[in-house]
């Protein structure tokens, strides 16, 4: 549905997006992940026509962004970070006046007006003025807009930023459900928003693709993942020394209170060692008190592979 080859954006010599790649398949959620400044904003201004590229080649549905921007147009809704609103209009004015602009009959745009102002928790605020609205409610009228016209595509851009809990946690429920029906593309510099929203996530950092994945495969490739934590009471340096010296131990941290030792015990990746602890601390008479494997996150992923980026662009 969406393909991206070799697309690059300079700005002058700085190189907001640096020959990037990556395809996304009909329906579901992909979150566009990285930290402010990898090059999200651009990429999705280029995807929405609103920015020419320097190089390379995009597509939305099988047709170019470059050549055939307004067939592209028709078929993607975009919400920007800072949805652009008339606030002297009400919602429904607004949204009249939206779907005349694309295009749509007057019965076609009560049908979809009521259909979008319904899913989007808008009913009771239609005939009020965008500017008396919240922010949470603008990005709303902002969401209804981008679906009014039935997308293939929706394209939103930090979708959930300025909203209060209740509102994140309504608006990630809707982007799931709109990604039943619609190839969402969502860009985040959030990890939490991406990791609950998203079944497959794109890191960008320094305008490059570093990683993509379902949340869960990204965080599979971490060596984290074989990270065991456990708190015992014994002599600390004999804890440490014999606990270093079982089967595929790489790294040990320990920090020691009121006589207990909490260790972070990292082995390779193929160990699960949480069993030779305890036969450890059986043997040896020491009491335990907790042992667990330490699952990484998408965060910590998400911090490697970004750190790695900025490593490579400063040698």
């Amino acid at each position: 549905m969406i393909d991206v080859s070799h697309l690059t954006k300079m700005y002058g010599p700085f190189r907001a997006v640096d020959d990037i790649s990556f395809h996304v398949e009909k329906g579901g959620v992909v979150g566009f992940l990285g930290p402010n400044g990898a090059g999200k904003t651009t990429t999705i201004r280029i995807l929405t026509c609103y920015h020419p590229a320097t190089a390379g080649a995009a597509s939305i549905g099988g047709f170019d962004v470059f050549r055939q921007s307004m067939e592209v147009r028709r078929r993607i809704g975009y919400l920007p970070e800072s949805t652009p609103l008339y606030p002297e209009m009400r919602v429904r004015e607004y949204l009249h006046f939206r779907g005349k602009l694309r295009g749509m009959a007057l019965p076609e745009r009560q049908a979809a007006i009521k259909r979008v102002t319904d899913r989007c928790w808008l009913g009771e605020f239609v005939d009020r003025p965008i500017g008396q609205l919240s922010k949470g409610m603008k990005q709303r009228v902002g969401l209804a807009d981008a679906i009014m016209h039935d997308p293939e595509v929706l394209i939103l851009d930090e979708p959930t930023i300025g909203l209060d809990p209740t509102q994140i946690r309504e608006t990630r429920s809707l982007i799931r459900e709109l990604g039943e029906r619609h190839t969402v593309l969502l860009s985040s510099h959030i990890l939490h928003e991406v990791e609950h929203t998203c079944s497959r996530t794109i890191i960008i950092a320094g305008g490059r693709i570093v990683a993509s994945g379902s949340p869960q495969e990204l965080r599979d490739r971490l060596r984290a993942q074989a990270r065991v934590v456990t708190e015992l009471r014994g002599p600390r340096d004999e804890v440490e020394r014999t606990v270093r010296g079982l089967p595929g131990v790489q790294k040990v941290q320990v920090d020691s209170v009121d006589g207990w030792h909490r260790l972070a015990v990292e082995a390779a990746p193929e160990s699960d060692i949480r069993e030779d602890i305890f036969r450890l601390t059986t043997s040896k008479g020491w009491s335990l008190r907790e042992i667990r494997r330490d699952e990484a996150t998408l965060e910590d992923f998400f911090v490697q592979v970004t750190r790695q980026q900025q490593e490579r662009k400063s040698e």
